[in-house]
Order: structure tokens, then C-alpha cells, then sequence
């Protein structure tokens, strides 16, 4: 199955793209399941699970005191600019999992290293492709998971309709959220030419 885990909707402030136009894209090209999870905010990844439960992972990104940390398979809206492991804990009392986005992004809120080793035992997985990052934030990324053996995502980091398919990761189906991360482990990631074409400002 293809699956995509770091997306936004007209629900960020970033973002125009609608809950419909997010489930016609995914059947254009063939994503199977996706996380919303827009900035700050988990009320559209909540309607998008309600109209499309069979697509819907619901998510959020939440901006920490330090970088930004991703909620998946949460209940309710993780309050921004609390301390990482608050969110990350708060996370896993919700029974979900955390993901890292973008951690070494300079241009973002981002984590110092060291910080990431520190917070290794609350951390599910890491981004190590994010389209909008530059090649040495992606592979410091790949290999601060690598050494801290942590599961490996790739992101579309998608804004806009248009960037959803341009990168995804292959995962067997999974059963349910402890299913989930040993099937993520194994996934095959997939980058296209067209990721991180049309930069946004």
C-alpha cells in the first residue's frame, strides 16, 4: 500500500487545499493511505477520517519550545509550544506514535542533535527525505535515525494538491497501530523527479 504521513489541508495556515480535493488526488495517484497533519491544528484530519476513513490516518504537527513534532493516530489536538517530550508524551497517551519531521531544517524550527539522542526513547520515526529540506539536512536526518535505530519515513510535506504523489513510502497492510511500525520499518521508500519542484516561498 502507498502511504504518505506528513501533509497539510486548507486547515493550516499555509495550506489552501480542501478535504475533498485531498481524496481526489490520492485516487489520482494511487495513494492508499495519508496522514493529515496540518500545523497545529487537528479538527480537518478529524473530518477527513470521518468522510474517508478507509484513506485517513488522522495527525497533527505541533510546534514545540525546540522543532516540530507529528502526532499519528491521535484523538485530539496536541497544544503547540509545550516541551517536545510533553507532546511526544502526550502522543503515546493517546496510543499513537510520534514522527519527527524535517529535524535538521535550518529554515524551520529545527533540533539540535544532541536533543534527538536525548529524546530518542519517546521518538517512534524519523524523516530522513523531506522535499523541502536541502541535501545535508535530509542526510543528517537518515543518519541520526540510522544510529539511533529508528523507523524511517519520507514525507511529501505536501501544501498544495499538486505536490501529494510526488513521493511516498510502499508498506505491506498493517492491522493496527502496533502493526504499524514494524510494516514502516520494511517500507520501500519512493522519490520521484517532480519532489521538491515549485519551492514554496
Amino acid at each position: 500500500m502507498r502511504v504518505d504521513l506528513h501533509l497539510h489541508s486548507r486547515y493550516s495556515h499555509d495550506s489552501r487545499t480542501t478535504l475533498e480535493e485531498l481524496v481526489e488526488r490520492c485516487r489520482e495517484c494511487g495513494l492508499d493511505r495519508i496522514a493529515l497533519t496540518d500545523h497545529n491544528a487537528v479538527d480537518g484530519a478529524i473530518e477527513l477520517a470521518r468522510i474517508a476513513p478507509e484513506l485517513a490516518i488522522v495527525g497533527e504537527e505541533a510546534k514545540t519550545r525546540e522543532g516540530e513534532v507529528i502526532g499519528l493516530f491521535i484523538t485530539r489536538r496536541l497544544p503547540p509550544y509545550l516541551r517536545p517530550e510533553e507532546v511526544m508524551d502526550l502522543v503515546h497517551d493517546m496510543g499513537g506514535l510520534t514522527y519527527v519531521p524535517h529535524p535538521f531544517d535550518r529554515n524551520r524550527s529545527h533540533f539540535r542533535a544532541e536533543r534527538i539522542v536525548e529524546l530518542a526513547d519517546r521518538i517512534d520515526i524519523i524523516e530522513v527525505y523531506n522535499p523541502w529540506c536541502d541535501a545535508a539536512a535530509n542526510a543528517a536526518a537518515a543518519t541520526v535515525a540510522a544510529e539511533l535505530n529508528k523507523v524511517a519515513a519520507t514525507g511529501s510535506d505536501a501544501h498544495s494538491v499538486h505536490e501529494l504523489g510526488r513521493t511516498w513510502m510502499e508498506m505491506e497492510p498493517y492491522a493496527d497501530v502496533q502493526d504499524f511500525l514494524p510494516k514502516l520499518r520494511s517500507a520501500r521508500h519512493v522519490v520521484t523527479a517532480e519532489s521538491g519542484t515549485g519551492r514554496r516561498a
